[in-house]
């Protein structure tokens, strides 16, 4: 019976990462088309829906707590709730993300700009399909999709590299474009960490179907 109970609440569980990721995907998708569109009511929106996130947060670690208290995991079992509380974290951290670019693009004298920035609208791509794919590996415990998705972080770290050269080269070009360089800048920088999370996610699929991992990056 205490087995049962226990497969019961894993699967909730597993339907709460399964919401709470695709919220945080959501989160990217939504602040990128009110760059895009130059829509602030979008972009408010992403930031209501970061305390949604952190909400969502606080219930899954309650629940892992519980599970822990009440059934006493072992082995496996206790690998699968620990990963679930580390995974929490970088999803909430891909809100808080959304959430800081949403507000620079609020604030933005820029926001022509940014909006036909094609580094930013690039890197937006493969970051919303990295988490995506990060949290579906996740999921599914599926090592080897896992593994082929942290390769593609590669991909981000380039374009993030291109941004910062574009950046650099027309700030240096026309002075006027400083601010609209460090906006860029930190927008692209928001989403590279947004990948680093997406391999984070991945790194912990791993540990949770081996049992080891061999990093994950605190951001």
């Amino acid at each position: 019976m205490a087995r049962m109970n226990f497969t019961n609440d894993m699967r909730e569980l597993k339907h709460e990462l399964a919401e709470m990721g695709g919220m945080a995907e959501e989160a990217i998708e939504k602040v990128i088309r009110a760059l895009k569109n130059k829509n602030p009511d979008l972009a408010t929106s992403v930031i209501h829906g970061d305390r949604a996130l952190n909400d969502m947060e606080r219930t899954i670690e309650s629940h892992c707590l519980e599970l822990m208290l009440k059934q006493q995991p072992v082995a496996k079992d206790l690998r699968s709730v620990s990963t679930a509380l580390k995974v929490v974290t970088d999803m909430e951290r891909i809100g808080d993300h959304a959430a800081d670019i949403a507000e620079l693009a609020l604030r933005s004298n820029n926001i022509e700009e940014l909006s036909n920035n094609q580094d930013i609208l690039q890197m937006a791509k493969e970051a919303q399909e990295m988490v995506r794919d990060a949290v579906e590996a996740f999921i599914l415990l599926d090592l080897e999709r896992a593994k082929e998705i942290m390769k593609r972080d590669d991909v981000i770290d380039q374009l993030f590299d291109k941004a910062k050269t574009d950046v650099i080269e027309f700030a240096k070009n026309d002075r006027s474009k400083v601010d609209l360089a460090i906006d860029i800048m930190m927008i692209t920088k928001y989403l590279e960490r947004i990948g680093d999370h997406a391999v984070n996610i991945c790194e912990w699929t791993e540990f949770q179907t081996t049992g080891s991992v061999k990093h994950v990056r605190l951001l």
